[in-house]
Order: structure tokens, then sequence, then C-alpha cells
């Protein structure tokens, strides 16, 4: 058997907590990046016997559209899978119902499902150093009895929170270089979409822009960020429903 980890974390959260879920099944795993340019894309192939887990971001309250695009070229043959849904310390609404939906579709077998805490990908303060010592314990364990789960080749579909409908896609700042970029086109070149030009990468194409925050996270000056004044409405407008410590919540 191996485990295919199938990522779409702009920031690294996603990818942090995945990496940790699967340290508790003792395994080593092959990850495959939707995170990257369309034409970088490198499909997994996973046979029947194998486990995907399968991690994605909540973007307010759904998976991002462009993840679940690149999800559905995917071929699952029937494996097994666990769905990962990486919030903000907010909520994840229907983004992890949302995740097993389209895994089922898919084909796979959805055996077991995570919504996990990590740094919010726009303001940081909201949980701030997540996943941390606690949610490591407590994903190293859960990757543990989903481990068993699969060894007792149990396929028993968990029933997971959410509405169909989902909830329709919130709007997110779009990110832009700012005073100190100095054209250096890192952000450019990790741009899952090619929204940032590369001639003059203090600017984003808000047509292709999904507001992923990867080229925050990469932008080596700091410069590239949604601006003080979205930052501090966002950050009050977040407050109330952020400001206490989020559980993660495990489906098995």
């Amino acid at each position: 058997m191996n485990i295919h980890q199938i990522l779409f974390s702009p920031t690294g959260g996603t990818r942090r907590v995945s990496e940790i879920l699967c340290q508790g099944m003792g395994i080593e795993s092959i990850v495959t990046d939707l995170c990257v340019k369309a034409n970088d894309i490198q499909l997994p192939a996973i046979h029947e016997d194998d486990l995907a887990v399968i991690a994605m971001p909540v973007f307010a309250g759904r998976v991002p559209a462009l993840a679940v695009e690149r999800l559905r070229r995917v071929t699952s043959h029937g494996a097994k899978c666990v769905v990962v849904a990486v919030f903000g310390n907010r909520a994840y609404d229907d983004a992890l119902l949302e995740l097993q939906d389209v895994a089922t579709e898919r084909g796979f077998q959805v055996i077991a499902a995570v919504a996990a805490v990590a740094e919010h990908s726009i303001i940081r303060i909201y949980g701030k150093g997540r996943p941390d010592a606690d949610d490591e314990q407590t994903l190293r364990q859960f990757g543990a009895d989903i481990l068993r789960k699969v060894e007792r080749n149990d396929g028993t579909m968990p029933q997971v929170p959410g509405n169909r409908p989902y909830k329709k896609a919130g709007m997110v700042p779009q990110p832009k270089g700012r005073c100190r970029c100095n054209r250096c086109g890192v952000c450019a070149k990790q741009c899952p979409v090619d929204a940032i030009p590369l001639t003059d990468p203090k600017k984003v194409d808000t047509t292709k822009c999904i507001s992923c925050m990867r080229c925050v996270s990469a932008c080596p000056t700091g410069s590239r960020r949604i601006g003080t004044v979205m930052n501090m409405l966002a950050t009050q407008a977040l407050k109330k429903a952020c400001a206490t410590r989020k559980g993660n919540e495990l489906y098995l």
C-alpha cells in the first residue's frame, strides 16, 4: 500500500497538517502538489489498495474552486481516502462536506475526515503557531487510528457536518506588491494561476487571482500584502469568530 498526499497548500499550513497526520501512519508518503502552475502538475498513479490523503484549505467556508477543478483530474481507481479541510480558527462551514462529495464523485472511498486548524492565511494572528504540539499529538494519533481502519478493510464513510447546497463562496481580499517590492519575481513564479506579471510583479490580474496568499507567503521582502486598511478591517471582522481557540474535529 502506498499513501498519497494530494495537497493544495498555498501558505504551508495545509501541507503541515497533512504531513503530521501521515506521520501517525508510519508509512512514507508520495506527495502531489496541486498548488503549482497548471503545466507543472504531476498527477499521482493511485492503485486500488492505496490510501489517499486529500488536504485542502478553507476559503470563506468553501474549498477553493481551483483546488476542486484540479482534484477532479485525479483518477482514484476506487482507493480509500481521507479528506482534510484546514481552516484558520474561524469555521469550516461546508468545506469538509464539499471535499467529501468531490472525492466520492471521483470514485474514492472516503473512510475518514478531518477539520484541522492552522494559521489564518490572511490574518496570521488568528490560529498563530498552529498546528501546535497539542494538534500534532491529536493528528498523529488519528493517523494511527485511520491506518488501523484501513488494515481492517473497513470502507465505511463517516458522517460530516455541512449543508447542501453549499454556502455561497465569499469575497476574499487580493494582495498586491507594496513599496518595498524589489521586483524579484518570486511571487510571479510561484503564483499557481499566473495572476502576477513577471514584468511588473507589483500588479495583480484581478480576474485570475484566487486570493490564495501564496505570493504573500513567498515574498522575501514582505512587501506583498492586502494593505493596511484592508488588514485592519479584516482583523476586526474576524475578531469575534476567531477569538477563542478552535479544536480539530475528527470523523472516523
